[in-house]
């Protein structure tokens, strides 16, 4: 992504803050700095990752110094060289279970080189730049790996709450768990229990003396809390022991059998690779929710982010550490914490460096129950009730239980293939399940067919249109959105047979060879359903009839309607008429539905009542998506000003604060008639209405005129001309507006709301998304691979 800003080309009279060429820059040479908010930030993670990295290495069995060792070159190296700025790597919980099996098979020489060949394996999947193909994967897959391992964590660390000693798998851990509650040690379970409550209450203290406590990471509290009591009332338990540096196991050759080392190195690279991507694509969506933030971070370059993973794997296995991924809990109170840079993530590795050569003393006080019920803890938290709301909505949770299931008996490697053959199983079963019913309704023979046509449904198709009789009218309607070539082949030969017997034939829905969204076809006329709304220049004949509908095979001219005011009552009622003959029938379900559910809008969308921006061709939303406002020059007046627009406000609060939508986005477009007249306008003359709501554009022409603010680029390159300038800077501006609402505020401070901007280029058809940096504000492209799940 371009964050290269124009210079003011736009405007002739401007003067060039220039300086001689070859001469430094003005202000002397650039000066290392951390911000503030980077520091407090780093020291927030830390005081999370220093528990949960000895946890973590705790439930693998590996070396506790490990988890130290990985968590510094997570920091340092990640965090340097990822292409994720605020996501911060380390131990992952994800990998636990992988690790561990590791361990148990090859010994922990062993498991460090083969660390070190999934780093190998990601730096040339990051030289492939095949990062976004991971996203290919089924978020019911990913979800359910992370519960089966979050189920298998849970397990094997609640023997060690209960005081006892894990077994190596989970049906093992279940048999042996009734023996280990009748023999619990109640100082191993006191331990626990107090860490666990201290994990669960101390988000949820009340108050201001809450709100400033909670600034501590409960993990934290929970587990100092636990290792001052345990000490206090002087319980002997096992503790953490960390033995000396120069004792530290590094990587050895590996160990064992190529295709065993083969099948550990790909489980390694897959969990490490998709964790981190997932990690990386949600940490766009944090840094969206932080106003303010997306003008300072860029967005994730997800195979960057994959060359980093690899290099830090590379180096934490050579050095004897964990394999690293990126952390979730960690990045999320890295950016709510108000990280703005790496900076945070590198400084929150060298304070794990720091302590682990010379805090030493104090982490030796720590229960080993402590930190296991911190791990059991995460572990239960990647269950996720909202994930499986999530795939139960989608209609995927078999292939989530199944991947779930997989992971928990056989392993990670073996769960998720089941998972993907669940995936395939379950589309070819939506691929052949069509329902085609027949029905006659006032003498017209309805033939509905549901689900996608293919060869396998041919059979019933042909039974379904032997049914209707000779010479009768018939609607064929297809819901779905693939016919392959015999079942085109089966319903046209059945059509030619039936009109040539007198019959006519109505196809409705999907014409064959046309996307189901697209009209029926008129012969020689390309037009789509908002053609004509505007003078367009069709490719029909010119002695073709403006309206058409193919019944029987033959065209059929509609009669002109009268009555309705000339020109333009034709267009009305010749586009009422197509969308009750090509649309209804596939929208009529759906707008059931929202009548009687009523609307839940995702999105406010505020755009500029220009008649050439069709926000449901742009956005290819349908009823129900969008919660639409549309005004001259797509402005947004600021709150309380005197005289100001109640009807724009109106719609924010009801948007927010009712419907509850999760973003809003301003858009505003090239060419755009209110800029021009803001940019001609002179002071004085008569205040029309018109004049009276452009001066809430008025602050848009001051910013473009500040010169201390960057003016904005188009995909890299200057704006045509001032129009085209005023226009971004026009979206910009009333993005800050709309960050002056009340309710608007409230929704960003609880994370439940994103701001776009977003530019459209009308005579590109080209759609630009804003992204505001350190250089400056840039509208960039919007392209197939910036989407993520």
């Amino acid at each position: 992504m371009s964050a290269c800003v124009p210079t003011r080309a736009a405007d002739p009279n401007r003067t060039e803050r220039t300086h001689p060429p070859h001469s430094p820059p003005p202000g002397g040479p650039r000066r290392f700095r951390i911000a503030g908010a980077d520091v407090s930030a780093s020291i927030a993670v830390f005081l999370i990752a220093l528990p949960l990295s000895l946890g973590i290495a705790l439930a693998t069995g590996a070396p506790l110094q490990a988890g130290l060792v990985a968590a510094a070159v997570g920091g340092l190296v990640a965090g340097r060289l990822g292409g994720s700025p605020l996501q911060v790597s380390g131990p992952a919980a994800g990998l636990t279970v992988v690790t561990a099996d590791l361990i148990q098979r090859y010994g922990w020489r062993t498991t460090c080189a083969i660390t070190v060949l999934a780093g190998l394996a990601q730096l040339g999947l990051g030289c492939l730049r095949v990062a976004r193909g991971a996203l290919a994967v089924s978020p019911a897959i990913v979800h359910g790996m992370l519960a089966g391992i979050g189920v298998t964590i849970a397990v094997a660390q609640l023997h060690i709450v209960l005081g006892g000693t894990p077994q190596s798998s989970v049906p093992d851990n279940l048999r042996a768990l009734p023996a280990q509650l009748a023999d619990m040690g109640l100082a191993a379970v006191s331990v626990s229990a107090l860490t666990l409550a201290l994990l669960l209450l101390w988000p949820r203290l009340p108050g201001r003396a809450g709100r400033l406590l909670r600034k501590v990471p409960a993990a934290l509290v929970a587990v100092a809390g636990a290792s001052v009591a345990a000490a206090l009332v002087g319980l002997r338990l096992p503790k953490v022991d960390l033995p000396s540096w120069s004792n530290h196991a590094l990587a050895g050759l590996p160990e064992g059998p190529v295709l065993g080392l083969a099948a550990a190195v790909l489980t390694t690279t897959l969990v490490c690779s998709v964790q981190s991507l997932l990690g990386a694509v949600a940490v766009d969506k944090l840094v969206a929710g932080r106003p303010g933030l997306p003008a300072r971070v860029r967005r994730s370059d997800l195979d960057r982010e994959l060359l980093g993973q690899g290099a830090a794997n590379i180096v934490s296995g050579s050095l004897g550490g964990l394999p690293i991924a990126g952390v979730a809990v960690r990045t999320s109170a890295n950016v709510h914490a108000g990280a703005v840079s790496r900076n945070s993530t590198m400084l929150h590795g060298v304070l794990v460096v720091i302590a682990a050569l010379l805090m030493v003393p104090i982490l030796e006080l720590i229960p080993l129950a402590s930190l296991a019920a911190l791990v059991m803890a995460v572990g239960i938290q990647m269950v996720s009730l909202h994930h499986i709301r999530t795939v139960t909505r989608h209609r995927e949770v078999w292939v989530y239980a199944v991947t779930t299931l997989g992971v928990v008996s056989l392993g990670v490697l073996q769960g998720v293939a089941l998972g993907i053959a669940m995936a395939v199983g379950v589309a070819l079963h939506r691929l052949t399940r069509t329902r085609i019913t027949h029905e006659e309704t006032e003498g017209v023979h309805h033939v509905h067919v549901r689900g996608q046509l293919t060869f396998l449904a041919v059979p019933r198709l042909s039974r379904a249109l032997h049914l209707v009789p000779h010479g009768a009218d018939t609607v064929v309607e297809l819901d779905g959105s693939f016919m392959d070539h015999a079942a085109y082949e089966t319903l046209q030969d059945w059509q030619k047979t039936h009109t040539a017997q007198g019959g006519t034939v109505e196809i409705t829905g999907r014409h064959p060879g046309t996307r189901i969204s697209e009209p029926q076809a008129v012969t020689g006329c390309r037009c789509r359903p908002w053609t004509p709304w505007r003078n367009h220049q069709c490719d029909r004949p010119q002695s073709a009839s403006p309206s058409r509908s193919f019944r029987g095979g033959t065209d059929r001219t509609e009669p002109e309607p009268t009555g309705t005011g000339g020109a333009s009552g034709h267009e009305l009622v010749r586009g009422i008429s197509a969308f009750q003959r090509n649309t209804a029938p596939l929208v009529r379900s759906e707008l059931a539905r929202l009548a009687r559910e009523g609307q839940r809008p995702s999105q406010l969308f505020l755009t500029c009542a220009d008649s050439r921006l069709v926000t449901s061709m742009i956005t290819s939303s349908g009823p129900g998506d969008l919660f639409v406002v549309r005004n001259v020059g797509n402005l947004v007046p600021r709150p309380g000003e005197e005289s100001g627009d109640d009807s724009v406000a109106a719609a924010i609060e009801y948007a927010v604060d009712v419907l509850r939508v999760r973003s809003i986005t301003v858009c505003g477009h090239s060419g755009c008639g209110a800029m021009q007249a803001l940019l001609s306008s002179e002071p004085g003359g008569a205040q029309t209405p018109l004049r009276r709501w452009l001066r809430h554009g008025l602050p848009s022409l001051e910013r473009m005129a500040d010169d201390s603010l960057p003016w904005g680029s188009l995909a890299g390159r200057a704006p045509e001309d001032a129009v085209e300038q005023l226009c971004l800077t026009n979206v910009v501006q009333q993005l800050e507006h709309l960050r002056a609402h009340d309710s608007v505020v409230r929704a960003l401070h609880e994370g439940t709301l994103e701001l776009h901007g977003m530019y459209f280029h009308v005579g590109e058809a080209e759609a630009y998304l804003l992204t505001e940096t350190d250089d400056g504000v840039v509208f960039d492209r919007v392209r197939e691979a910036d989407l993520t799940a």
